[in-house]
């Protein structure tokens, strides 16, 4: 069983930053995949960023150039730098994994990032 605990989420002005971490109860070199999701109040769950084993990230088209998926495999951290936030940001921010060698997958329980004036 992995365990994945989201923490860094809170309220901010429209083109603040935050930064979200993610930490693991495995080694980051175990993880084929690891992703950021959101879901804002009354929409379905959607895929922020992703950075596979090898290195490679994807991103939504409404958070690219502004957001930053990045993993640290010393101390086991997935984060999502967030910059020039906008209200239309506002959401669960939800981490997820897929881990080697079943390709299992886990989700963090989620932390709120709100974005308001």
């Amino acid at each position: 069983q992995v365990q994945l605990v989201e923490s860094g989420g809170g309220s901010v002005q429209p083109g603040g930053s935050l930064r979200l971490s993610c930490a693991a109860s495995v080694s980051i070199s175990r993880l084929y995949r690891a992703r950021w999701y959101r879901q804002a109040p009354g929409k379905q769950r959607e895929l922020v960023a992703s950075i596979l084993r090898g290195g490679s990230t994807n991103y939504a088209d409404s958070v690219k150039g502004r957001f930053t998926i990045s993993r640290d495999n010393e101390k086991n951290m997935v984060y999502l730098q967030m910059n020039s936030l906008k209200p239309e940001d506002t959401a669960v921010y939800f981490c997820y994994v897929e881990v080697l060698p079943n390709f299992e997958n886990y989700w963090g329980q989620g932390t709120q990032v709100t974005v308001s004036s």
